[in-house]
């Protein structure tokens, strides 16, 4: 792959500044900024909660696709735990009018399979098709197998994936972190691997029944890891994502603060072990944030009080970068198939040549918040030192995102 900024790119990047009023000509501060930067053709996250409508107190579109832009993304896809839930066209329509509205790059959201969620009904899947990128209870499973085979077969009809949010209710117990050693340590309530595991072994049998085409949301176990790893090898239709905090986190590295809560829990090294392992070797084929936005109040209840979720579109590369690509464990290339080609081909996005993002490689800087373009704020990875920033996104020849240390150039 060749990541040099080339006169192509130059040209489509002053034609965008100079759509937005900013005079470029042969500034020499500009193109000496670019001069050393890596383009990436833009990140796709098909795990996003963009909270409108119904929660536009944690995020909006217009909040939610800044930030996107703003990590170097130029396609998300949004799930649907909403107000109204997406589970039919009149309720889906209201999300579509707000992307239309305000979303600064892509957005593809996704149906419900259930109606409300609630796991006991199918939702106006036929209606809806034309207009998600696919069909997801994501914050839930979906409890009953009859159910399950119900929307497997009509997905496999329609076309469309079934994303899947796996996890066994009845052995949930009421925990709220891995049930491992920091768990049992601090007293805490502890979620167990099987609750992830035993749906995802579920859902491969329908899967092979039903011929359905099937993405498992945010794996974070070894057996998660093994089962999709046979599960390929066997000939499945089936993907899978992962988050960086599951690749850089183990429970040894928990604190008590809502920021490293999350659904699925962060959990053991040798999980973790198993989701680098799963990277290298292809089992997991996507990197998706979970980036799942709260107020400050929501978060500021510890481990045990805080509700799950944490935000990641505007770390996620920079993270990935620091941890995996520079310490040997994967290459650059491997890193952009993960986070564009792969997702992009599973999800059948679009990836014009004036789609792409800017980063400078060579700059660190520490994780903060308060920088964040997004109105969530709850990180794990606030203060830690990454190196990457992204300079420029650019979405179908606009801006969608721009570094104020370019605008200062011109």
């Amino acid at each position: 792959m060749d990541f040099s900024l080339s006169n192509e790119k130059i040209a489509i990047i002053k034609a965008a500044l100079s759509a937005d009023g900013y005079s470029v000509g042969e500034n020499a501060a500009f193109f000496n900024k670019l001069n050393n930067c890596s383009v990436f053709t833009g990140f796709v996250d098909v795990h996003v909660h963009l909270r409108e409508p119904g929660f536009i107190y944690k995020e909006t579109v217009k909040t939610g696709t800044l930030a996107a832009a703003h990590g170097g993304y130029t396609e998300i896809c949004s799930m649907p735990n909403l107000k109204p839930v997406p589970d039919s066209m009149d309720n889906l329509n209201i999300q579509l009018d707000a992307i239309k509205k305000d979303a600064v790059i892509g957005v593809h959201p996704y149906g419900s399979i259930t109606k409300e969620q609630m796991g006991e009904a199918l939702s106006d899947m036929e209606d809806m098709a034309n207009f998600v990128a696919g069909f997801s209870d994501d914050g839930r499973g979906v409890q009953s197998d009859e159910m399950m085979k119900a929307a497997m077969i009509k997905a496999k009809e329609l076309g469309k994936p079934i994303v899947a949010h796996c996890e066994i209710n009845e052995l949930l117990k009421g925990g709220y972190i891995h049930d491992g050693e920091y768990a049992a340590k601090n007293g805490h309530k502890g979620i167990c691997s099987e609750s992830e595991w035993g749906q995802i072994k579920r859902d491969i049998e329908l899967v092979k029944k039903t011929g359905c085409k099937y993405h498992v949301c945010h794996i974070s176990t070894k057996e998660s890891v093994e089962l999709i790893r046979k599960a390929k090898a066997d000939g499945v239709d089936i993907t899978c994502e992962t988050a960086p905090h599951y690749l850089v986190f183990d429970d040894s590295m928990l604190m008590d603060d809502g920021r490293f809560k999350m659904n699925p829990p962060i959990r053991a090294k040798a999980d973790r072990d198993a989701l680098i392992e799963g990277i290298i070797d292809g089992t997991i084929d996507m990197i998706a944030t979970d980036h799942a936005p709260h107020s400050a109040e929501e978060k500021a209840k510890g481990l045990k009080s805080s509700l799950m979720g944490v935000v990641g579109l505007e770390t996620a590369f920079s993270v990935l970068y620091t941890e995996l690509v520079k310490t040997g464990v994967i290459s650059l290339e491997k890193l952009i198939e993960i986070m564009s080609i792969n997702p992009r081909k599973r999800f059948g996005l679009p990836a014009g040549d004036n789609d792409f993002c800017v980063w400078d490689l060579s700059e660190k800087h520490n994780v903060n918040p308060d920088e964040f373009l997004s109105m969530g704020r709850s990180t794990p990875f606030d203060k830690r030192e990454v190196t990457g920033k992204c300079l420029l996104t650019i979405k179908g020849g606009k801006i969608a995102y721009i570094d104020k240390s370019i605008v200062e150039n011109l």
